[in-house]
């Protein structure tokens, strides 16, 4: 595992982002744990969260003309890659984020930021069953001199969707985009493993992800 995604899960867990119980996703899914991005909360998170976004989208040398982000959450995030990008790499790139509610008044409209055009990297936070990327690629899709080229999530929960494929190989074909994430699920437990660390967290994530996922 590189480096970099080591130092990012021990942000996530010195945040306490990961935490264990009994909680229903928002795709109304039941999981034993769950991911609180809120926590990140400081502008010492924000700087450091857009500079792990920013440096996977140079590691993998993902082509975009613009970064969109997913209200509410990925607005933070898409702000922070956007800054880390032009701060830590000299890259200067146009941004775009979706409202919840079409604005009716002054310019109106449903998205804020740059036009959607070209080349679209969708950033959020965690991918599950990917309902809230499903409505943000609707919003990007009405624009027809406009392409998804990537979704990039901090996070992949590598859980299945609607049918027997995961939610992320479901929206890569139906959609014929990629989805990339800084870590997924396994990298955590994988990272446990080495660490020795946290065992009866790590049994938890094992069982699920044997038990309910891809």
């Amino acid at each position: 595992m590189k480096n970099w995604k080591n130092k990012f899960i021990e942000f996530i867990l010195n945040k306490r982002i990961l935490i264990f119980g009994d909680f229903i996703l928002k795709s109304n899914r039941k999981s034993p744990y769950f991911f609180n991005m809120s926590l990140f909360s400081t502008g010492e998170d924000l700087k450091k969260i857009g500079k792990f976004y920013a440096q996977t989208l140079v590691n993998l040398n993902i082509e975009f003309d613009v970064l969109f982000g997913i209200a509410y959450k990925g607005i933070p995030i898409l702000i922070s890659t956007i800054l880390a990008l032009k701060n830590d790499f000299n890259i200067n790139k146009p941004y775009s984020f979706n409202r919840k509610e079409i604005k009716t008044y002054g310019e109106k409209g449903e998205t804020v930021g740059h036009k959607i055009q070209g080349k679209i990297v969708l950033i959020d936070d965690i991918i599950t069953a990917g309902t809230a990327i499903k409505n943000a690629i609707n919003i990007i899709n009405k624009n027809k001199d406009s392409k998804i080229s990537n979704i990039l999530v901090a996070i992949d929960r590598k859980e299945s969707g609607t049918t027997k494929l995961s939610a992320k190989k479901e929206i890569e074909k139906k959609y014929l985009c990629q989805i990339s994430s800084i870590i997924d699920i396994n990298d955590i437990i994988l990272y446990l493993k080495n660490k020795n660390i946290m065992k009866k967290q790590l049994k938890i994530l094992i069982q699920h992800q044997e038990k309910n996922f891809l």
